[in-house]
Order: structure tokens, then sequence, then C-alpha cells
């Protein structure tokens, strides 16, 4: 099911895109991305309208009255809480199921190039099977799978001055900690719980995001530079973000 759902489709368009490029693998993960998010923009803009509505019943009165109502009793301002969503139809979940649609494409999107890549016999007869009969893989396979300085089938380790430098790591660090502290809203309280925890992932996701680019194929680190750049674009588009949180004076202009 994994195979035929996920996999299959990612290999078969990865390899048609190659073909159209003129054999250039890199590019075709980057059109992939491009694909991919343009799919998924949908689901951007309900996430987009899910946090916009979560970040006005922060600063709603209703919500900061109960706070102050129930701050020693933490059952009674989370049965509250609960009550002011369901008036507010707000669902607290919405926001994170573009995220968790990304996680099945970002572990499909690895095995995709890694079964792509193919070197080997074995591995070329196995790519064999999720290739659709329509397409002529005798013309494709092997890949070319050098882009830039990069095998694209090996972690990035960029040789200066004798060290490999994982530059597309740290390029997924940067872009990924501009994703988060861009499209971060303004606390509607210093004490705020939920302020508080965003701060904690802006430091910690773009972390762990550089430490699977670091560890895994440099294809998928590009994909996550890429699916970054594009993010930010569109949430530029859509007139959300914030650029004081990067740009100290874009302050007086906010947004």
């Amino acid at each position: 099911m994994w195979d035929t759902l996920i996999i299959n489709p990612m290999v078969n368009l990865l390899l048609l895109i190659y073909g159209f490029l003129g054999h250039n693998f890199g590019l075709a993960i980057i059109i992939f991305t491009i694909l991919i998010r343009l799919l998924t923009h949908p689901l951007t803009v309900s996430q987009l309208k899910s946090t916009q509505a979560m970040q006005d019943f922060q600063k709603s009165k209703k919500w900061q009255d109960a706070q102050k109502k129930y701050k020693d009793d933490k059952e009674k301002l989370q049965q509250e809480q609960l009550a002011l969503y369901k008036e507010m139809g707000i669902n607290p979940f919405a926001s994170c199921l573009p995220t968790l649609i990304q996680f099945p494409v970002m572990i499909g999107l690895y095995q995709a190039i890694m079964r792509a890549l193919a070197v080997t016999p074995t591995q070329l007869l196995d790519l064999s099977k999720h290739i659709y009969p329509f397409i002529n893989a005798s013309s494709l396979i092997p890949l070319n799978n050098r882009f830039l300085w990069m095998d694209l089938a090996q972690p990035d380790r960029f040789l200066m001055f004798g060290f490999g430098v994982p530059i597309l790591a740290i390029i997924v660090v940067i872009t990924t900690y501009l994703q988060t502290k861009l499209m971060q809203q303004p606390p509607s309280s210093p004490n705020d719980s939920s302020a508080q925890m965003a701060q904690t992932m802006n430091l910690t996701m773009p972390l762990f995001m550089g430490y699977i680019a670091y560890l895994y194929s440099s294809g998928l680190a590009l994909y996550f530079v890429i699916g970054n750049i594009i993010y930010i674009i569109q949430y530029a588009a859509l007139g959300k973000i914030t650029w004081s949180n990067v740009l100290p004076f874009k302050k007086s202009s906010g947004r």
C-alpha cells in the first residue's frame, strides 16, 4: 500500500521530470518540490486560517477574562477553553494537518530518491519494480546523481580547507529558523504558554531539520531548502509574514 500510494508515484514523477529536464536530477527535485507545494497550497491556506483563528482566540476578551478568573484552577480553565473553542468554531488541531502530511511526503521522497539513484544490479532490479510500464526506463537509468558540488545520494559535504562542510544542512537550519520566525505572531500576554512553546519550537525545529539534512542524502536536504523558501514565499504572498521578527526596522510598518 505504501509503495502503491507514495513511493511509486514519486519515483515515476521524479523520472519524468528528470527526463524532461535533460537528465538533471537536482533540478528534478527542485521542480518536484514546487509541484508538491502547489498541490498542498490549499492546506497551507487552511493552516493559515486556523493559525489566525487561534491568534484571535488568544487575544479575545472572553479568553483573557477566563485566564484571570480561573488562574488558580487549571482544570476549570481547560474546560472553559474547550467551551470557547466550540463557541468560536475553532479546531485547535487543524493547523497541524499540513505538517503531518509533510512527514510521509518527506519519508517517501527520501525513499524515492534512494531508489531512483540505483547503481548496483540489486538496486536496479528493485527500482524496476516501481517504474510504470509507459516510462522508458532504459533511456533514463542509471541517473546522473551529480548536482553542483553534491552527490545527491550521499550526505552533503563540501570540501573546504581539508574539512567536509555540510553547506546544505546549514542552509536548512537558517531557512527553517527564518520560516518559523517570520510566521511567529506577537504573544497576547507575556506569560502566554503557547508563545513560550512557540519560542522553544523556534530553536529546536531548525536544529532537528538540520540534523536530518546532515545525516541523510543531500537530495533530501535540497528538498528541505527549496520547500522552506517556497513556504516563505507562499506566506509572503498571503500577506501574513511578520517581517519585524527578523528585521527590527520594520517594527513601525508591521507585516
